[in-house]
């Protein structure tokens, strides 16, 4: 019987400091062999997705986005989720707010396109 190890790691921590907006994204990563598991913790700007997309680059076929510590996020960012789920990922503990602003996107038939990045 193989023993499978689960592994926790704090990937990124940005702040930003500056005319008093101050931005955190925090990303812990828990993983084995058989899955990823990202906790996003704070603010996702449009800046910090392909941080998030290399953090999920791994050989895992389950993938998922804990979304429950998430206070703020941007449109690109909507956009981004969007496309996460058409490719498996599973959005745990989404926000509402997120949640309905995907609806909207979706509903409004915006879709990223291939070209920005996700």
């Amino acid at each position: 019987m193989a023993s499978s190890v689960l592994r926790l790691e704090t990937i990124f921590q940005h702040i930003k400091a500056g005319k008093g907006d101050q931005t955190m994204l925090r990303i812990e990563k828990q993983s084995d062999e058989c899955f990823t598991r990202l906790l996003l913790n704070g603010r996702i700007r449009s800046e910090r997705i392909a941080c998030i997309r290399s953090a999920m680059n791994d050989a895992c076929a389950r993938k998922i986005l804990d979304l429950s510590e998430v206070t703020l996020v941007d449109v690109e960012v909507v956009r981004f989720l969007i496309s996460c789920e058409k490719e498996g990922i599973e959005l745990a503990e989404c926000p509402a707010y997120v949640r309905e602003w995907i609806l909207r996107e979706r509903a409004e038939g915006v879709e990223p396109e291939p070209s920005d990045g996700y």
